[in-house]
């Protein structure tokens, strides 16, 4: 499951989301899986429409907070 977090800047009277960043929690990931797992989170937004239409407008960050299987 993932848990997002944005930070909101002001540019002049307007509040514009700068950066979002989402941390993953609550995945067991096996520790013979764990480099497939990474490579996967850190090339994941290239296959996702919102991170797509988002890119150079907003930076998205994302990390793994979990336990081995």
């Amino acid at each position: 499951m993932g848990h997002g977090t944005g930070e909101i800047e002001l540019d002049g009277k307007v509040l514009v989301i700068k950066r979002i960043h989402v941390t993953y929690r609550g995945v067991a990931v096996a520790p013979d899986q764990r480099e497939a797992f990474d490579r996967a989170l850190a090339a994941h937004a290239d296959g996702c429409p919102v991170a797509r239409s988002l890119r150079g407008a907003i930076e998205i960050t994302t990390s793994f907070d979990g336990a081995a299987a």
